[in-house]
């Protein structure tokens, strides 16, 4: 798309905003409808694509991990919205009664959302769930990395909303940088971080405020007392589901170091028996991208080959860009895959002697994105979630901490800025307008000036 066409569309849903600052809730509901509509009824349309896109996707990974969450956010915003949408009583300094205070939700306006490659689906219908239930128009950028999707989702909306309620920009990086300039209301950003700071750097000349849900390296802490084969079946569940290519996956493993190569022969039983016949199997996904294939590749390059363990006999195919399950046990901190995010499906075990050597590695780091502990000691987990710090966490589970509604999402420092999902969606693409209400008989003329004896004396009494 042409830059005056980009700014064509902006200036259009800018306009608009402004005139209709005050959305109801029948016109809210409506566009939810229409979104709930747009997932519900393109369902196999959805999973071509993404198909297309990949080489192969799961068709049924899709329905559960994109289509099924989608709808439940939708269905959620509807049943709470109306409420959400409500003046909010909050408490008024005694002094000041019988003045009130209440809280005003409002639209902001426009929403710009940038979508990653890897759950288009998801992480653009979840932010459109926050910006239309709270009143605001929308604009979305998809990833230039799933053209087949983004040529559906132009397509979809276009069978769905008009252009003065959402707009979908394609095009390529050069596009989506142009987006970012733009003067949103609010922008919000699903990718990496090394993207993140560019959005933010660029968003920052019109003070446009942001929601950055960025990524990092999210490890998963097993705990001595373990259930270890439910970990290893929950771990492994959130590391291959979308072939790790999930910004939540379990990044590494810190485990004690006795039960290494229990992990690596359960992980392996685990995926001959959920994944059989690999190569063919309908339910592993492929690797996006040749670029992507290549980088998970240099790290294996880079290691050992003793201390690569793959969980298949299967050979890695390039071609198909299919890669094998990997454990790989580094014996340097510094290596590549122990700096970067992996997104893919490989999954390094970094062993410890003590739980505070575990958590010192993760206080060394950034913090990441989501956390994992598996345990059945209750004071033992708890330690955990009181010297870490993580976006988000699942406990003896992975990954699905992301599906609560009434839970936010989002992550701290490296891994993001600001957090969605249910009402906190909502309220970050509000704005709440804080209202006082000054009744006609109050005391507030008690200190006014002329400032004396009898206004010195209450303000002490106040103040005691």
């Amino acid at each position: 798309m042409q830059d005056q066409d980009l700014s064509a569309s902006f200036d259009r849903l800018y306009r608009l905003s402004r005139l209709h600052t005050e959305v109801d809730w029948v016109t809210r509901r409506k566009r939810l409808h229409k979104l709930e509509q747009l997932v519900y009824e393109q369902q196999n349309e959805i999973a071509d694509a993404l198909i297309q896109d990949f080489g192969h996707r799961s068709r049924d990974e899709t329905l559960l991990m994109e289509i099924f969450p989608s709808l439940v956010a939708i269905r959620h915003a509807l049943k709470h919205g109306k409420k959400w949408m409500r003046a909010r009583r909050v408490p008024t300094a005694w002094w000041f009664l019988p003045a009130k205070n209440r809280i005003l939700p409002q639209p902001l306006g426009v929403v710009g959302i940038i979508v990653p490659w890897n759950y288009p689906l998801i992480l653009a219908i979840t932010p459109l769930v926050a910006a239309f239930c709270a009143g605001n128009l929308a604009m979305l950028k998809p990833s230039e990395f799933t053209p087949a999707f983004s040529a559906w989702l132009k397509e979809a909306v276009a069978q769905y909303f008009t252009e003065d309620e959402l707009v979908i920009i394609e095009g390529e990086a050069e596009t989506a940088k142009a987006f970012t300039q733009l003067p949103f209301d609010h922008l919000l950003f699903t990718g990496s971080t090394a993207v993140g700071k560019m959005v933010m750097q660029a968003a920052a000349q019109h003070l446009t405020p942001v929601t950055l849900e960025l990524g990092g390296k999210s490890p998963t802490v097993i705990l001595e007392e373990v259930d270890l084969d439910r970990a290893v079946a929950r771990i492994m569940t959130g590391k291959l589901v979308n072939a790790g290519q999930t910004c939540i996956a379990p990044d590494y493993v810190l485990l004690p170091e006795r039960l290494q190569s229990q992990f690596i022969q359960k992980a392996k039983q685990w995926v001959n028996q959920h994944y059989p016949n690999l190569p063919d199997n309908p339910d592993y996904t492929r690797i996006i991208n040749s670029k992507q294939y290549q980088r998970l590749q240099h790290y294996l390059e880079a290691l050992d080959p003793n201390h690569i363990h793959p969980l298949s006999d299967a050979p890695n195919d390039p071609q198909k860009r299919f890669m094998v399950p990997t454990i790989v046990t580094p014996s340097d901190m510094q290596q590549a895959i122990m700096q970067e995010e992996i997104f893919g499906p490989l999954l390094p075990l970094v062993t410890y002697d003590r739980i505070e050597h575990a958590l010192e590695l993760i206080k060394q780091r950034p913090r990441p994105l989501a956390l994992y502990v598996f345990g059945t000691q209750a004071k033992h987990i708890d330690h955990v979630l009181q010297n870490t710090v993580a976006g988000g966490v699942s406990v003896n589970d992975t990954i699905f901490h992301v599906a609560q509604e009434d839970l936010p999402f989002g992550g701290v420092g490296y891994s993001g800025i600001g957090a969605y999902h249910g009402q906190f969606g909502f309220d970050r693409l509000s704005h709440l307008k804080p209202v006082f209400y000054q009744p006609k008989l109050n005391g507030l003329s008690l200190l006014a000036p002329p400032y004396g004896k009898r206004f010195r004396t209450m303000i002490k009494t106040l103040m005691k």
